[in-house]
């Protein structure tokens, strides 16, 4: 017999009794069941009492079921309320004005469903509303990151005695960081490292125009220091100086074995020395782009040997916080650069990232983190 009444409920399957929004919330039939012994709660007060009428107690299980139960259930269960409150309620009173007494409540009950219901339609109307207008945010985003993707290197440059590895990890849909490397000729490479101030969307969309304005200068064949300045008018004529984009431009020369760069306000990388197994820091000359009308800044040199390391990363990596609100900062980052020299550029990309992730891994990354490794091999090339 249960197995048939089993297959009966799969063939005729019972009509929800809850609304849609709230179906999937705990059992389907606890509200009504909660309802209705309200209901016979206030039925067997009502027949008790006999001094007043308690036909007002009826509006708390209505409201109730106004909320939880579907629209033909709760006005059902008006006309339930009513033959109740009619056949079990023991005062003695006119036909006429019984039946008066009764259609009141009838009215008054329905009004009351009717204000609780509208209230929970144009609330739930409301729910959808913002989170169809969420669900487009999200879907504007996203393709906003796709083509702030596009700006970033495909691949990796082939220029002989350098090994290069780069990634950027947003902290949000979209980044405010910027890296590239830009072959000027068969043995020379721009490396580009930038971050915009800000987060969101307005530092993703001022990136997407930086990246875009270096990826033309880089075509006009001009110096570093002449890229930074146009680039610093126009970032300016457009931000008014509230906002500005760290930026560090490295220009390596395979030939020569020769590194030129100018840093405008952006951490500092760092080099290290195969030679003497050293650590130096190729810092600041000039403010960040787009603060002041003019940028007057300086370029700093050094030469290469076989086995020097250039590590570029944005302050990302190196403000990382772990849950006792310690920062990973430049001296774990410099360990890890003395530790793995002799690593491949993506092997060392990836260790400085998993030490950062590890070390934020309670708290998660608050900033893009992005990470630019070259490393020198000239074994085999002739220098000049």
């Amino acid at each position: 017999m249960p197995a048939r009444l089993r297959h009966l409920r799969k063939r005729v399957p019972l009509p929800p009794l809850l609304r849609k929004e709230v179906a999937s919330h705990g059992p389907p039939w606890l509200p009504l069941v909660l309802v209705l012994g309200a209901i016979a709660a206030v039925a067997y007060a009502d027949h008790f009492v006999v001094s007043i009428s308690l036909a007002y107690l009826y509006i708390l299980p209505l409201g109730v079921g106004a909320i939880f139960l579907r629209r033909e259930i709760s006005y059902s269960l008006i006309l339930v309320c009513i033959l109740l409150h009619d056949y079990y309620s023991a005062r003695e009173i006119h036909p006429g004005l019984r039946t008066f007494h009764n259609l009141s409540a009838m009215l008054c009950f329905t009004f009351v469903v009717y204000l609780i219901q509208r209230y929970i339609e144009q609330r739930e109307a409301l729910v959808k509303t913002v989170q169809k207008q969420r669900d487009d945010l999200l879907k504007d985003v996203e393709l906003a990151a796709q083509v702030q993707r596009l700006f970033l290197p495909v691949g990796k440059p082939a220029i002989a005695g350098l090994e290069i590895a780069g990634m950027m990890q947003p902290a949000r849909g979209v980044s405010g960081d910027y890296y590239d490397y830009i072959p000027i000729d068969a043995h020379t490479i721009q490396i580009v490292i930038a971050d915009v101030a800000g987060k969101g969307v307005p530092a993703a969309l001022l990136m997407s125009a930086t990246a875009a304005a270096m990826q033309l200068e880089a075509n006009q064949d001009r110096s570093m220091l002449e890229m930074v300045g146009r680039l610093n008018t126009g970032i300016h004529s457009v931000s008014d100086g509230e906002r500005y984009v760290t930026l560090l431009i490295a220009e390596i020369d395979t030939r020569k074995r020769a590194l030129h760069y100018v840093n405008c306000g952006h951490n500092p990388a760092l080099l290290f020395r195969a030679k003497t197994n050293t650590l130096t820091r190729m810092n600041s000359s000039c403010p960040p782009i787009g603060i002041f009308p003019e940028e007057n800044c300086e370029t700093g040199s050094a030469d290469l040997i076989a086995g020097d390391v250039l590590v570029f990363y944005t302050d990302g990596v190196t403000e990382a916080e772990n849950e006792l609100g310690e920062e990973f900062g430049t001296e774990r980052l410099s360990a890890i650069v003395r530790r793995g020299s002799s690593l491949s550029a993506e092997a060392l990309m990836t260790d400085i990232f998993s030490s950062a992730a590890n070390f934020c891994s309670q708290v998660g990354f608050n900033d893009d983190a992005t990470i630019l490794v070259v490393k020198c091999d000239f074994d085999g090339l002739s220098s000049s």
